[in-house]
């Protein structure tokens, strides 16, 4: 039988209580600026072709800052986050959220 693979979170990465909102996406690692973190998003089209947005476990519990540390690059159908800044351990990582107005 074939071994499953599939990690939800990048190494370094977790899910831990946000002074922001809620839970919050964390690292307990240094992560340098340009750091491809994964797939946090997936748009994808319904029969009648309107347009839904799939959350990854990356993309789902990553707070909003207006001042964010990682940024969403599209390719395909796929949202991909990526740091703009460098992040130190410990830090909480934040997209500015596009999908919708806060």
């Amino acid at each position: 039988m074939a071994e499953n693979h599939y990690k939800p979170l990048p190494d370094g990465l977790f899910i831990e209580e946000s002074n922001i909102d809620g839970q919050g996406l964390f690292t307990d690692k240094f992560i340098h600026r340009n750091t491809d973190l994964g797939v946090c998003h997936i748009e994808m089209r319904t029969y009648d072709m309107d347009s839904i947005i799939i959350r990854t476990p990356l993309g789902g519990f990553i707070n909003h800052s207006d001042d964010p540390n990682c940024i969403k690059l599209m390719k395909d159908n796929k949202y991909y986050m990526m740091t703009c800044k460098d992040i130190k351990a410990g830090e909480e990582l934040f997209l500015k959220y596009t999908f919708y107005t806060i």
